[in-house]
C-alpha cells in the first residue's frame, strides 16, 4: 500500500536500483517506517505522536522530532544540514521509536525489531540528507518531495 509506494520511491532515492547488490531493502524499511508513522496500518496513534497527520502526509518532521527528543538532535541536524552526516546506531533508533511502531515496521519488513532498527539506522541519515538538499526539511507530501528529488 502506501508503505510499498514509499519504499519504492525511497529505494530509488537511495540508489536501490541495480547498484548496491542485495541491500535494496533500505527503501522498503524506511517506507514501512514512514507509513507506520502516518498511520498506514491502522495505527492512527503513531501518526499523531509523530506529527504525521498534521504535516500534510509528510511524517519526516515528526520522525526527526522524535529523534531530537530522544537525545539525537545533533545527529538529526547533521542529516538535514549540508555537512557530514553523523551516524546513529540501531540501539539509538530502537530507543527513540515507540515499541509498537518498530514492531509494526519489523513485521512489514519480515525481520526482527532489532534488525529493523539497524536497517533504519543505516539508511535514514542518507535518506534525510537527500530529502533536504538545501539544508532544511522540504514541505509538501512525502511522495511529492521524493519524486522531485529524482528529477
Amino acid at each position: 500500500m502506501a508503505g510499498n509506494d514509499l519504499g519504492s520511491l525511497l529505494g530509488g532515492l537511495l540508489g536501490g536500483g541495480s547498484g548496491q547488490g542485495g541491500s535494496g531493502g533500505g527503501g522498503n524499511i524506511l517506507g514501512a517506517l514512514l507509513g507506520a508513522l502516518m498511520g498506514g496500518a491502522g495505527g492512527a496513534q503513531g501518526a499523531g505522536a509523530a506529527g504525521g497527520a498534521s504535516n500534510g502526509g509528510n511524517p519526516l518532521g515528526g520522525l526527526l522530532d522524535m529523534l531530537t527528543k530522544s537525545g539525537l538532535a545533533d545527529q538529526a541536524q547533521s542529516w538535514i544540514g549540508t555537512g557530514d552526516n553523523k551516524p546513529v546506531s540501531g540501539a539509538q533508533i530502537a530507543e527513540a521509536l515507540p515499541d509498537q511502531t518498530l514492531q509494526q515496521v519489523a513485521e512489514q519488513a519480515g525481520v526482527t525489531p532489532q534488525a529493523a532498527a539497524d536497517q533504519i539506522a543505516q539508511t535514514l541519515p542518507t535518506a534525510v540528507d537527500k530529502l533536504s538538499p538545501q539544508g532544511q526539511l522540504p514541505t509538501g507530501s512525502l511522495e511529492d518531495i521524493i519524486r522531485s528529488q529524482r528529477l
